[in-house]
């Protein structure tokens, strides 16, 4: 299983996971059964189907926090996306998984329980095509299809508990923090992380994932070269990186030379096909380029690396090379220069969400209002579905004061989008606040932090509502909020407290 301890590796939240990390444990006691069943059904009577997906929960409101959590729609709409396209052809039942990103240079990507899936900024930007990355993510869901997380996890009760009990103890202290410990949060992530890097997969369970993910790659539409490819890309990245501290997904999943001949036989048996790349892949590789920069070197390499390939591709990727260089200079702040990348990526008529969006975002930030909302208008229209650009033209409205028709158009939105991007409700709320209702603020703030799993957080903006309203209808309604809150909250601290006593 891939790890989330690279996301643990750095600073202060290296500290965090060591220092919380349970006992050291034999590896050997985390790998799978040699004799998994192929495509069986998993019997894990401590980590049920339901109490899996609670655990990655519990484990991702905290993560959200973690500082290389990613929190940008355009990717995980992207992400998502592709994931659920994948899981739609997944052998027996459709899983529920929920893709995000991490800023981590490093080749990778990792399941968590539950069905949640992270993915590294430095798989992005190393793929060389959209099947490469979508092999990699069906991969990580056939895992999710095996329930084999749950298996290493159970497996061995002794061990597994030791290592549930430090995890649950760290998102019950987080819990008791009221959800404000930043600190708390990235260690809980930590602790995951943890459990990950000991969880080893037998070759069996690695080609039971090859071949769930080989099926739901081919039957999706990709191109099935496109897993031969990105596996030979790992094989030869973890050569490079031996001796030199490890840690990438080739690591992670031992890829055999008896895996490859596998992946490629499948790919022989099958008649040649070309995938498409999606402009949005170009684009958003170039975006993930810029954002896993994060100090001097890596910025001067991401600058050096997009500007070769504005100078030597066309099309598209020259295009996208362009976005990336735009999207750095707003980032520096130099807006003269971000419209001048964007103007030559735009050449030859080229047009996307991503620039579109960058382009209302350069308007904001030279308080050019009335233009922002314009652009962001004739984008929404253009790219109905993309949430970033929704988002973008309702900061617009906002900025311009236009706060009634803010709410309409973000009521509408919920409605549409709203349990994938909980943002839209804390954008409600602030146009509620500056609307003279308080009360319906936080209420709906309220239902921002239950959907990204800050319940104690909620609790308090809905006691704060109760307490402004005179309304008995009203105050009735908010006492069922409160209740529903409670609830989830108890649940949650009931379930921790079950793994935490072993």
């Amino acid at each position: 299983m891939p790890s989330i301890c690279s996301i643990a590796q750095r600073g202060a939240i290296a500290g965090l996971c060591v220092a919380l990390a349970a006992p050291a444990l034999p590896v050997t006691a985390w790998a799978q059964p040699v004799g998994l069943p192929s495509m069986g059904a998993a019997s894990s009577a401590e980590l049920s189907p339901m109490l899996e997906r609670s655990l990655g929960e519990a484990i991702m409101s905290q993560g959200r926090r973690d500082p290389t959590y990613v929190d940008d729609p355009e990717l995980s709409q992207y992400l998502t996306t592709m994931g659920r396209k994948l899981a739609a052809f997944a052998p027996g039942a459709v899983p529920e998984v929920e893709m995000f990103g991490v800023r981590d240079p490093e080749i990778n990507a990792f399941a968590m329980p539950g069905g949640f899936i992270g993915v590294n900024t430095g798989l992005i930007v190393s793929s060389g095509s959209e099947s490469e990355l979508a092999a990699v993510l069906a991969h990580e869901i056939g895992h999710v299809v095996q329930r084999h997380i749950a298996r290493g996890m159970t497996q061995q009760s002794q061990n597994s508990m030791v290592m549930l009990a430090s995890l649950a103890g760290a998102l019950l202290a987080a819990l008791a923090g009221g959800g404000g410990n930043l600190a708390m949060g990235v260690a809980a992530f930590g602790q995951a992380a943890a459990i990950n890097r000991q969880l080893g997969f037998s070759r069996d369970a690695e080609r039971e994932a090859d071949r769930a993910g080989f099926t739901m790659l081919t039957k999706a539409g990709y191109d099935a070269e496109g897993m031969a490819q990105m596996f030979s890309r790992l094989m030869n990245a973890s050569r490079l990186n031996e001796g030199a501290g490890g840690g990438s997904w080739a690591s992670t999943h031992p890829l055999s030379i008896e895996r490859m001949s596998d992946v490629q036989n499948r790919v022989r048996s099958l008649p040649p096909s070309r995938h498409v790349d999606s402009d949005d892949f170009w684009y958003v590789r170039a975006k993930m380029r810029v954002v896993q920069g994060r100090d001097a070197v890596s910025l001067r390499s991401a600058t050096q690396q997009l500007q070769d390939e504005a100078q030597a591709l066309s099309g598209v990727r020259r295009s996208a090379a362009y976005y990336g260089l735009a999207l750095q200079a707003f980032q520096r702040n130099n807006l003269d220069e971000a419209e001048r990348q964007l103007g030559l990526a735009a050449a030859d008529g080229r047009e996307s969400a991503q620039m579109a969006r960058l382009s209302v975002d350069i308007a904001l930030a030279r308080k050019d209002n009335r233009r922002a909302l314009d652009l962001a208008q004739a984008a929404t229209k253009r790219w109905p579905e993309q949430r970033a650009l929704g988002i973008a033209y309702a900061s617009a409205l906002q900025s311009n004061g236009r706060h009634a028709e803010a709410q309409d158009y973000l009521r509408a939105k919920i409605k549409q989008w709203g349990s994938d991007e909980p943002s839209l409700y804390q954008m409600l709320a602030h146009s509620e606040e500056r609307t003279g209702k308080p009360v319906q603020a936080r209420r709906d703030l309220a239902r921002y932090y239950v959907l990204t799993g800050a319940f104690a957080a909620a609790e308090s903006q809905l006691q704060q509502a109760r307490g402004m309203s005179s309304d008995f209808y009203e105050q009735s309604q908010i006492d069922v909020q409160i209740k529903e809150v409670k609830d989830k909250l108890a649940e949650e601290r009931q379930l921790l407290e079950r793994f935490k006593s072993g």
